[in-house]
């Protein structure tokens, strides 16, 4: 399952973790983010053990969003080492994701 990411556990959760972590920004009025939503839960469960996977909320977590530059969603970046190493924008299968992402 996928880790709420808020800006109380942010820092924690994503720039603190010792394993790649992949963070998409959504809204549940977006429909290719409810669209990509199974695909990043199937994600979580594949990447389990060897990355982490969270999704932020853009409407509950606008500082984040605002922190991140986020534009359009849905947004999905890869952080290493606490840094944004990737961004993809828009709806993706799980093979182009991944792959984009070189997981």
């Amino acid at each position: 399952m996928p880790i709420k990411i808020t800006s109380a556990n942010f820092k924690n959760e994503v720039l603190e973790a010792d394993v790649p972590v992949i963070v998409d920004f959504w809204a549940s009025w977006c429909r290719p983010c409810m669209m990509l939503g199974p695909i990043i839960e199937e994600i979580a469960k594949d990447l389990e053990g060897t990355a982490k996977v969270g999704k932020v909320n853009v409407d509950e977590e606008g500082q984040l969003a605002n922190q991140f530059r986020i534009s359009s969603i849905p947004t999905i970046l890869l952080f290493k080492n606490g840094q944004v190493s990737k961004q993809v924008v828009g709806l993706m299968r799980k093979e182009d994701l991944l792959k984009s992402f070189g997981l």
